[in-house]
């Protein structure tokens, strides 16, 4: 079963401890972070669905941390957490990007249904995988490459990065600009490119023409990866 995965950035131990153990019993898996410097070493490093950031951190704030993460992964859902009564954080934040925001002090409860609502309603909800069944072999995320029997197969970083995409919001249409923005990390208003569908067919080649079906095509929508037994 794949499970979405929280980043929780929280320089306070007691607070960041209680959201983990609530967040782990409520069946995610949490990527607890101490303060806004080690924060900086993994918000482009490591795969998450959710960002929990506190607002008044060591290093950088919670605000900063909040401009990096929307430069790279743009619908990715961010909760802000703010001291009571500091109504120029909230709405700071939500002009940053923020998608809501929880003031202290706060109830477990209520943070876990925040985040709930915040990932029913989110347009992308990827998932975290380390490998994805194929017809025929399958996508091993740590190695980067594609296992077809005793063959292994390593995939460029474009392709790499294009099948995780797809593979992890499997079902959901991906249209070419989310690729760019997502995958090209490209603003899709500047730019027009046809890498994409040279992508999408080196990568549909690599895997051979029973696995190659699992990426559909729509015209004019973009991309599906249909999801596997």
């Amino acid at each position: 079963m794949n499970r979405y995965r929280i980043l929780v950035v929280e320089d306070d131990h007691a607070i960041r401890n209680g959201l983990t153990d609530a967040l782990t019993v409520s069946g995610y898996d949490v990527l607890p972070v101490k303060d806004g410097y080690d924060a900086l070493n993994v918000i482009h490093a490591e795969d998450y669905d959710l960002a929990l950031l506190d607002v008044v951190l060591p290093g950088a704030s919670g605000f900063d941390l909040l401009r990096l993460i929307r430069e790279d992964r743009a619908t990715v859902p961010i909760l802000m957490l703010t001291a009571k009564g500091a109504e120029a954080d909230k709405v700071r934040g939500l002009k940053l990007g923020a998608d809501d925001y929880v003031v202290k002090p706060f109830s477990l409860l209520e943070v876990l249904a925040r985040i709930e609502a915040v990932l029913r309603r989110s347009p992308e909800r990827p998932r975290t995988l380390d490998r994805v069944g194929l017809p025929e072999g399958y996508l091993d995320f740590p190695s980067r490459s594609l296992v077809l029997g005793e063959e292994r197969i390593v995939l460029t970083t474009k392709e790499f990065d294009l099948a995780r995409h797809l593979a992890a919001n499997a079902g959901r249409i991906i249209t070419r600009e989310e690729i760019l923005t997502r995958v090209w990390k490209m603003d899709p208003r500047l730019v027009e490119t046809r890498s994409i569908d040279t992508t999408i067919a080196r990568l549909r080649e690599k895997m051979g023409k029973r696995n190659a079906a699992v990426i559909r095509t729509l015209r004019g929508q973009g991309y599906v990866w249909e999801e596997t037994a």
